[in-house]
């Protein structure tokens, strides 16, 4: 979801239906006020967060706004869904208008989502070259030894895709459970990885994305707006 940016007029003219020429009068005649100043420039660029007034009249004033959720199971990481209730429907009491996740989680899987409507701030969570590492402590359904280890640091072939995974971290924490640290997240590429020693994931729970890490006082299914600190830390390009 890219950041939506646009002249000053085209946006007033589109909104009150009237002509780029009855804009630039109300420029010339102080009714236009951006961000508590009053505009002068009908090419001013302007995105979804800009405060802006005409004539007293409120047109946009949409706020940024940024949340951590640790979502449950049978839980599907989109804003629409027929099926099964979706990761918007759990923030309860928020407006949902542009707001979009951060990195999606498989249906059964649990852990970190983020959500906002500041897409500049997401892609660049989600940026590629900014080696953002997401962790995951993952469940499976048969034995695990020092041989997974190699092979996730080595990287794997999918011939579907014609690709090789990036190296990935594998740390052994018991008999049947592991935390992986990836840093892409390619079509459920943790569950076809266990699945070349043919070891079924049971759970997957994503424990952090970058230096943001789930609340651990956060139950399944709760909520909370992010710290201004856990904002800062995304390193917007």
């Amino acid at each position: 979801m890219a950041s939506k940016r646009g002249r000053l007029d085209q946006f007033i003219a589109r909104r009150l239906q009237v002509s780029k020429k009855a804009v630039r009068q109300l420029l010339i005649a102080n009714k236009v006020v951006v961000d508590g100043e009053y505009a002068k420039s009908p090419d001013l660029l302007i995105n979804e967060f800009n405060h802006i007034i005409c004539n007293g009249v409120v047109l946009q004033q949409y706020q940024k706004q940024y949340y951590m959720l640790n979502k449950p199971d049978d839980v599907v990481s989109a804003t629409i869904d027929d099926k099964h209730p979706t990761a918007l429907s759990l923030l309860v009491g928020v407006d949902h208008d542009m707001l979009h996740i951060a990195g999606r989680l498989d249906l059964h899987s649990t852990g970190l989502l983020l959500i906002t409507n500041d897409a500049k701030w997401s892609a660049a969570l989600m940026a590629p070259d900014n080696k953002v590492d997401k962790h995951y402590i993952v469940t499976l359904a048969n034995p695990i030894d020092e041989s997974y280890i190699d092979a996730f640091a080595n990287g794997m072939y999918f011939e579907f895709e014609g690709i090789t995974t990036l190296p990935a971290q594998l740390t052994i924490l018991s008999t049947y459970q592991a935390r992986v640290v990836l840093r892409e997240g390619k079509y459920h590429q943790i569950k076809r990885m266990f699945g070349r020693f043919r070891n079924p994931v049971v759970g997957l729970h994503r424990e952090s994305i970058g230096k943001i890490g789930l609340d651990k006082t956060l139950f399944l299914g709760q909520f909370r707006l992010l710290t201004t600190a856990e904002i800062d830390c995304v390193i917007q390009q």
